[in-house]
């Protein structure tokens, strides 16, 4: 018995955490914008560090890819998408040269269809910013195989919970499965140049926080009721950058979550977390 406890544990602690990474605003760590991102650039930079150790492979799931039905990149090596408008010229000639992984991406499919999702391999889709702009600062020696996975329209909250967790099974095979998005995205208000406080993101943002923070079943049950927190409409008037976050805390299982950055960057509060 005593073997097999140890056991169990060595492969609790062997396994991969699940992240949400904050992306930023397009390109902003890339261009000149004062120090208004250098905590969270700071941040990001940390990451790989916090890791048990160097992931086989990369599962992400970005807000800004979203299809009709489901589909996994498998390119065995992935273009860039500059999915952003009116940056500076530098910012579209960035570079990412990251392997796909194309075995992972038929492994994330059979998962999937185990749990009664329809889901498509895709071999021509790029990466978006949502993942290489983050990850040119997590893992900027582009090495580790990256697979993005879409954000199907139709899924709500529980829905992709649901998703995260058909895949929890990888972490145990050293891949690492990442939500990236911002905890606040309401573009009305958001990079205005004449941004201020906005007290509604600091009241989410912390109601966010508890959530996460909550026992696994509690957590599960206040993700799926998101849109009755405290101001979540007007943080979030579609969900496409929070749904990221809930395919991080499906895939977390029964894992402890926590908030790992903080910071209100031109008056909005903006979060990471990290579980297990």
């Amino acid at each position: 018995m005593k073997e097999v406890v140890k056991m169990s544990q060595e492969n609790q602690e062997s396994r991969q955490p699940v992240l949400f990474l904050p992306h930023g605003g397009g390109p902003c760590f890339f261009m000149e914008w004062g120090n208004t991102w250098d905590r969270m650039a700071v941040y990001l930079r940390s990451v790989s560090g916090t890791l048990p150790r160097r992931p086989d492979a990369i599962i992400v799931m970005s807000g800004h890819w979203e299809t009709d039905e489901m589909r996994a990149g498998s390119a065995p090596h992935s273009s860039l998408i500059y999915d952003y408008y009116g940056f500076p010229p530098h910012t579209y000639q960035l570079k990412y040269p990251v392997p796909g992984a194309p075995d992972v991406a038929a492994k994330v499919l059979g998962l999937l269809s185990a749990a009664g999702v329809s889901c498509a391999a895709d071999p021509e889709r790029g990466l978006d910013h949502g993942v290489f702009i983050p990850f040119m600062l997590a893992f900027p020696d582009a090495s580790i195989p990256v697979v993005e996975i879409s954000l199907p329209r139709t899924m709500n909250a529980a829905d992709v919970l649901q998703l995260g967790q058909s895949l929890e099974p990888l972490r145990g095979e050293n891949i690492l499965l990442v939500g990236t998005g911002m905890t606040y995205h309401n573009m009305r208000y958001l990079m205005r140049p004449d941004a201020v406080s906005d007290a509604r993101s600091v009241v989410f943002d912390a109601w966010l926080q508890s959530a996460v923070e909550a026992s696994s079943d509690l957590r599960r049950s206040r993700l799926m009721d998101w849109e009755r927190a405290p101001f979540a409409r007007d943080c979030h008037p579609q969900p496409e950058h929070l749904l990221p976050l809930m395919f991080a805390a499906g895939a977390a299982g029964t894992d402890a979550g926590h908030r790992d950055y903080s910071d209100v960057i031109m008056g909005k509060a903006l979060s990471g977390f990290r579980f297990g």
